[in-house]
């Protein structure tokens, strides 16, 4: 059923996509071929569908109208506060097989995972060759049995990121007018969070995550959600220089010592795990010196998105509602 082959392939073929056997060299009417984001051309017999999928990607999925195709999601566990996890309101998890392993990076658990007889595995990419939660090893299995497909986040604002979900999903089948509504919903949401932003003070804000030792500080160009709050939607938030990005293209880190080195009226927090990063950044001496600080000024920043208009709509909205509950303090 399977024949794969990967390819290094000029932009523009990249984002051809072909269904029903267009440009597949296959006979059957009902062939289907699709070239994912890495370039890796996967052609079957028919269209998918029994797919198996990252949780993000999956709730991205259900919110376009191919739920009933996800038979199986991986990943890292479940966000112990369920408020500030992944929202897939059209994804019933409780009927869907989790085949995540017991490893804490969320990898996928490749005997569970054939139990679930997937046509196809997708999952998200961020950067290089990896793919997020399938590890070098169990990559090489999984390929070996499944076709993989990658919707990439490299590089992306949330506008790149939202058409890689949806070429994918309008290859699956789904009917592309019925993005309409969310895409509409997404600028809606844009336009209420800028005006709780002004309502607020038009606020600088810095993106943050924590480990015993050292607070990270986002470097805004390198994730799509901050770029779009900066660039969109014109929220002040604060980029690092890029002579103190240590951490590659993603992080300056800095020490606890050092913590009071980004003084701004609002700190965003990883919403990874819970409250663990908000507590940590509690808890710190030096930076209870800053201004958001001592206001108490915190929003979560919502780690855990569907690469979907809808999803993104979502976030928007509870950032904006967020910034009205600062407002009121």
């Amino acid at each position: 059923m399977r024949a794969r082959s990967r390819a290094v392939l000029p932009a523009a073929v990249l984002l051809a996509v072909a269904g029903c056997g267009a440009g597949s060299g296959d006979d059957s009417a009902d062939a289907w071929t699709f070239t994912d984001d890495l370039g890796t051309r996967i052609s079957l017999d028919a269209a998918p569908q029994r797919i198996a999928a990252s949780k993000d990607v999956a709730a991205a999925l259900a919110d376009m109208g191919l739920g009933d195709r996800v038979v199986a999601v991986f990943g890292k566990p479940d966000n112990p506060d369920p408020d500030l996890g992944l929202q897939s309101p059209d994804l019933d998890l409780s009927t869907v097989d989790d085949v995540t392993g017991a490893a804490e990076s969320g990898t996928l658990d490749v005997e569970a995972l054939a139990a679930t007889r997937p046509d196809l595995v997708v999952t998200t990419h961020y950067v290089g060759d990896a793919l997020s939660f399938i590890d070098p090893d169990t990559r090489a299995r999984v390929e070996k049995a499944y076709p993989v497909a990658a919707v990439t986040y490299d590089g992306e604002t949330v506008d790149g990121i939202i058409d890689n979900a949806e070429r994918l999903a309008t290859a699956l089948g789904a009917d592309p007018a019925t993005f309409e509504d969310d895409h509409a919903a997404l600028a809606a949401a844009g336009d209420r969070l800028r005006v709780a932003a002004r309502a607020a003070g038009d606020p600088t804000l810095v993106a943050t995550s924590t480990t015993p030792d050292l607070l990270y500080v986002a470097n805004p160009s390198a994730y799509g959600d901050l770029r779009y709050l900066r660039e969109e939607v014109g929220l002040d938030v604060v980029e690092p220089d890029e002579r103190d990005l240590d951490e590659g293209v993603y992080w300056d880190a800095v020490s606890w010592e050092n913590a009071d080195t980004y003084d701004v009226d609002v700190a965003m927090w990883d919403t990874r795990e819970g409250r663990q990063h908000l507590e940590r950044l509690q808890d710190q001496p030096i930076w209870a010196r800053t201004t958001a600080a001592r206001d108490d000024a915190y929003l979560p920043w919502r780690f855990e998105v569907a690469p979907s208009a809808r999803g993104y709509a979502d976030v928007l909205d509870a950032y904006a509602d967020d910034l009205r509950t600062l407002g009121k303090g």
